[in-house]
């Protein structure tokens, strides 16, 4: 019988920074990390010789391995407690500040780039805002680090030798098929080996542990809310986002893009009064397909810190919450991106937005007629209208219309709309400051949990979890 002191769920940001944290505290504590992914090293998207998405089996590259999907992002760290999700609400604004700072010297420790952006030109940030507020939008300043897609990647290889020079095991290529509850009390992890699947369940095996910390990023929030439902976890339905991914020349963000590197922007525009944001925005970046286990391709966006495109891409995505009688807002969005994918062929769909506007589709030979060429390409022209719901669709279209007030040219007949952009956070996990559950034993962390949404807070809370863990 396999037992440890510590059981990680998910090499994430935040399983990840957990064991740092207990290592730096010489907490002597036995850790075991279990990853459905392989090491950073042999992570490795075809694409980039193919040009085409492979649907690489049994997981995506880009979305699963250790850092989880931080590693194949555009690894931005952001250094405000105002961003990065919900968690100064369970442990407060002041040490989720502070942690923030803590974690950026971790980060650092390990190669991050030691330049901040946005914060070089409060006068033109003051215009900006500005321009903003005339336009009824908020904008969040965010101090940003960009890691940029190739070095995070190095980065977390440092982090990843370290946790395995200090001895804290890491088992790479199994999954998580549950965990063992009794009496109340969380004992261990049933898990399995990817390369080595048995129907009669030969390669399952069970590992145990005195606490066990599920960290299975956006990825596995699907499967971490139907564990709770199987044992009684506290939680409830929250946030889905739906959106798009908004393409665009680089000159139209010219000056965005030098003053802030990533324009937060928030609304509730008319009718509906949705909140709309933008996120995750890319500088020279690409935009990017990733694959879900259910082979759900989703978009998203990846900047490199050194190779660089025409065009800034980012995320507008609108926030949806049932309650009654439906409250299943995972499911209603990998739905919605079904019909995407349906349309698209398998591919993600792009379309440009005077296109939309004009209440027609786009045609691939019309692509070419723009100064906007898309940076994905297998996109598949079409129309994206045709999958995204009507409320959300409007909600997108008014929001674009404020923003080009503060960025004109934003909402320019070529600017180019992918689809489906999705976000699932919606399993909000009922926890203590200390993060327990009502299961005792049983911690849920990162972006899985419902608590946080991107590289820096998760990692904020797995330095926080570490700090409990070792004080135990």
């Amino acid at each position: 019988m396999e037992r440890y002191d510590v059981v990680i769920i998910g090499a994430g940001p935040s399983g990840i920074f957990t064991a740092i944290e207990l290592l730096r505290r010489s907490s002597g504590k036995r850790i075991l990390i279990v990853e459905k992914g392989v090491s950073v090293e042999q992570r490795s998207c075809p694409k980039s010789k193919t040009k085409v998405c492979m649907n690489c089996k049994p997981y995506c590259h880009i979305t699963t391995g250790f850092s989880g999907a931080g590693a194949f992002s555009d690894g931005k760290l952001s250094l405000s407690c105002e961003v990065g999700g919900t968690l100064p609400e369970l442990i407060g604004e002041q040490l989720a500040q502070e942690t923030i700072g803590y974690t950026d010297k971790i980060y650092l420790e390990f190669g991050a780039d030691t330049r901040v952006e946005g914060v070089s030109n409060p006068d033109k940030i003051r215009e900006i805002r500005k321009k903003a507020i005339n336009a009824n939008l908020k904008l969040v300043d965010c101090p940003i680090r960009h890691l940029g897609t190739e070095m995070a990647q190095q980065l977390y290889l440092r982090i990843e030798k370290y946790l395995l020079e200090n001895g804290v095991d890491i088992l790479f290529s199994h999954s998580c098929l549950d965990i063992i509850v009794e009496d109340g009390v969380c004992k261990g992890a049933i898990i399995a080996d990817n390369h080595n699947p048995s129907r009669a369940g030969s390669a399952e095996k069970t590992v145990y542990g005195d606490e066990i910390v599920i960290a299975t990023g956006r990825k596995g929030a699907d499967w971490l809310q139907g564990v709770c439902e199987r044992h009684g976890i506290d939680h409830t339905s929250g946030t889905v986002d739906i959106g798009v991914r908004v393409e665009v020349r680089n000159e139209v963000m010219e000056e965005v893009n030098e003053v802030l590197y990533e324009s937060k922007l928030i609304g509730y525009p008319a009718p509906f009064r949705n909140k709309v944001r933008t996120f995750c925005q890319n500088p020279g970046g690409f935009v990017a397909q990733e694959n879900y286990d259910n082979n759900l391709a989703v978009v998203n966006g990846h900047s490199f810190k050194e190779l660089k495109s025409d065009n800034t891409n980012l995320a507008i995505l609108c926030s949806h919450n049932f309650s009654v009688p439906f409250n299943q807002p995972i499911a209603y969005a990998k739905k919605v991106g079904e019909l995407a994918n349906m349309l698209g062929a398998g591919h993600i769909l792009v379309q440009r937005y005077g296109d939309i506007l004009d209440g027609k589709r786009t045609w691939e030979k019309e692509l070419t007629f723009s100064n906007v060429r898309p940076t994905l390409p297998d996109a598949v022209a079409g129309d994206i209208t045709a999958a995204i719901p009507y409320r959300t669709m409007t909600n997108i279209i008014n929001f674009i219309k404020a923003v080009d007030n503060v960025v004109p040219g934003f909402a320019s007949g070529e600017t180019l709309l992918y689809s489906p952009e999705l976000k699932f956070y919606s399993n909000r996990v009922k926890m203590d400051a200390h993060f327990n559950t009502n299961i005792r034993g049983l911690h849920c962390l990162g972006d899985s949990s419902g608590w946080t949404r991107g590289l820096m807070m998760a990692s904020v809370m797995g330095v926080l979890m570490g700090r409990e863990l070792s004080a135990d």
